[in-house]
């Protein structure tokens, strides 16, 4: 299979690297505190979710 010549040129993300270097840091004991990727620890506040259900109306 070949690769289109636009695929080709795509970069890897550069918020998964970051990702990858914090984890990797953290295998080595280093205290990081990581502000690449995740997800949050909280649930989205009613007023947010209502907010986006009524901009999607």
């Amino acid at each position: 299979m070949e690769i289109s010549g636009r695929a080709a040129q795509l970069t890897p993300s550069l918020t998964l690297s970051i990702d990858a270097k914090a984890k990797a840091m953290k295998a080595e004991g280093i205290d990081v505190c990581g502000f690449g990727a995740g997800e949050p620890d909280f649930d989205t506040p009613e007023h947010i979710k209502q907010a986006a259900i009524s901009a999607l109306q």
